[in-house]
């Protein structure tokens, strides 16, 4: 995988599942650079609670996006990936439990509440390792190693507010790097040999 040759042409569901999947990547990074964002900006934790409850919702359906769209040779990868995703559905169901109906809260007041987006920070960490290995975007990799880390850190308690607020302004960072060289690699990229899919 990887390549960067056109290996057949690309069919309409080729071009509409390369498209929806980068839709994800691009709109997980906005998402995330709102949350940024937000974190950056508030006041307090309780004027950030609304705005971060809907981009919360829309981070799932991104990254859900290019789960489900992602294209993978090998199919053991793609079950496990998606199995990983509804690992995150159930820990967002949790969430909402735990919030009342408002997920970004269960964080905001209480740090260990972050542990359960480590899933859905796998996915999305999977993601742009796949795109590291494939066309060499490094800075993939260190998504996939930060990205879960950081979440791990929130949860212990590890940053200060402004720090959680810092951290989350580095990822934001590295994903803008990271969407802006991969969306605009022509489509057959994404689709490599399908003679080599499992």
């Amino acid at each position: 995988m990887g390549e960067k040759q056109v290996f057949q042409p690309l069919t309409r569901e080729d071009t509409i599942s390369v498209l929806l999947y980068r839709t994800g990547i691009v709109l997980a990074t906005v998402i995330i650079c709102g949350l940024a964002y937000l974190m950056a900006n508030a006041s307090s934790a309780s004027h950030i609670g609304m705005a971060a409850d809907i981009l919360t919702y829309c981070l799932f359906a991104a990254i859900g996006m290019s789960v489900f769209f992602i294209h993978l040779y090998i199919g053991k990868f793609k079950i496990y990936l998606r199995n990983l995703y509804l690992i995150g559905l159930a820990c967002f169901a949790a969430l909402l439990v735990i919030g009342k109906g408002a997920p970004a809260s269960a964080i905001i007041h209480d740090p260990r509440g972050a542990a359960f987006l480590l899933p859905l920070s796998g996915c999305l960490g999977f993601i742009t390792a796949k795109e590291a290995f494939c066309f060499k975007l490094i800075e993939g990799y260190l998504l996939a190693m930060i990205m879960p880390l950081y979440l791990l850190l929130v949860s212990v308690g590890f940053f200060s507010p402004h720090g959680a607020s810092y951290g989350l302004d580095v990822i934001a960072i590295m994903l803008l790097a990271f969407t802006a060289r991969k969306v605009f690699m022509p489509l057959a990229y994404d689709i490599g040999d399908k003679s080599a899919y499992q």
